[in-house]
């Protein structure tokens, strides 16, 4: 077996969760049950990685198989990385019968005629998801395998995830790659992206809670007992604004959990205004500003807000279309032709 595959097995086993490490090597396949139990994995990772790599020598296994393992990995764990949702486009409204194998040769065929050094694995799951993992080269050099670009396409659906190499310049490659296998024309980037695999999918398929009740239960019960001086008028006033937040916070974001998505970001462009007496400005020019909203689960804080009494209810409607857009980056722009201050986000 190569060095090079030897070293990159070990790599790929010491990213795993000790715990996880036999389920995922059973998961892989490559080696036996009975090759499985002369390992000890209780010892520590770096010990149980060596005893992989001896076993996987004797069967002289090779890099494709090895990538296999890596694909097993990021399946189990795909918020190590950051996904970009992608939307194909047919001309017309037909429907086609998805030929996986047709796909994969179709797909392979495209991207070995621009560049030798590629590797391509692909991998199938329960939930019509092929996961496509692809490990670039030069005309001069091996594919780096440490790099690879990321794609989990579901057949019959326009839409493809891709978490892309640092090598940028083969992303073009790669989408001409899809809509040549998937037989359809044309492919864009949905300005949407996350962590979180599963949470894209929720918005993308509309998997996520949006009904809106037309029951509400009871309001809240004061936890306390009044005093006797208190005035009741205010009581009443603030469990009712109380009960009007939860009833706007449910009608703008549902009932459910909302889906994972860590940022949002805002492109301000417009012009600077000032009064023409004052002569501030020589010449227009345009006035750019970036914001940026981040947290660990960005929908479900925005939902808190109101109700926490650190936002007025309703949130503002740039925040809470993000899961109806199916996107999480914007760019808002002066209207031309209109009143000044206001502004588009397209």
């Amino acid at each position: 077996m190569d060095e090079t595959v030897a070293e990159y097995i070990r790599r790929t086993v010491l990213k795993i969760p000790r715990d996880e490490i036999k389920t995922m090597l059973q998961k892989w396949g490559l080696l036996s049950e009975t090759q499985l139990q002369t390992i000890n994995f209780r010892q520590i990772k770096e010990n149980i990685s060596q005893d992989v790599v001896q076993l996987c020598e004797e069967i002289s296994a090779d890099i494709k198989q090895a990538a296999v393992l890596d694909i097993i990995y990021n399946h189990v764990y795909p918020n190590k990385r950051v996904w970009s949702v992608y939307q194909m486009k047919k001309t017309g409204e037909e429907t086609e019968f998805f030929d996986l194998t047709d796909f994969k040769k179709k797909f392979k065929r495209r991207l070995r005629s621009a560049l030798k050094n590629v590797t391509i694995n692909f991998r199938e799951y329960e939930d019509n998801a092929i996961w496509i993992r692809i490990a670039w080269g030069t005309p001069y050099t091996k594919p780096n395998q440490y790099k690879p670009s990321y794609v989990v396409y579901h057949s019959q659906t326009p839409y493809v995830f891709i978490s892309a190499s640092v090598l940028k310049s083969n992303l073009p490659l790669l989408c001409q790659a899809l809509v040549l296998a998937s037989n359809y024309h044309d492919i864009r980037e949905m300005e949407l992206r996350s962590h979180s695999l599963n949470s894209l999918k929720d918005i993308v398929f509309k998997r996520y809670s949006q009904n809106f009740q037309t029951h509400y239960p009871r309001p809240l019960q004061e936890r306390n007992v009044a005093p006797e001086s208190a005035d009741l008028r205010i009581i009443e006033e603030n469990k009712n604004e109380k009960e009007r937040i939860e009833r706007v916070n449910r009608e703008v974001f549902g009932d459910g959990p909302q889906p994972k998505l860590e940022f949002a970001q805002y492109k301000l462009e417009t012009m600077f205004k000032s009064d023409p007496q004052m002569d501030v400005l020589d010449k227009k020019e345009p006035f750019r500003c970036l914001v940026k909203f981040s947290s660990p689960h960005l929908l479900e804080s925005l939902k808190s807000l109101a109700p926490a009494g650190m936002a007025d209810a309703p949130i503002s409607p740039l925040l809470t279309c993000i899961p109806q857009k199916a996107r999480n980056y914007f760019k808002i722009r002066e209207r031309k032709h209109f009143f000044p201050g206001s502004f588009v986000s397209p």
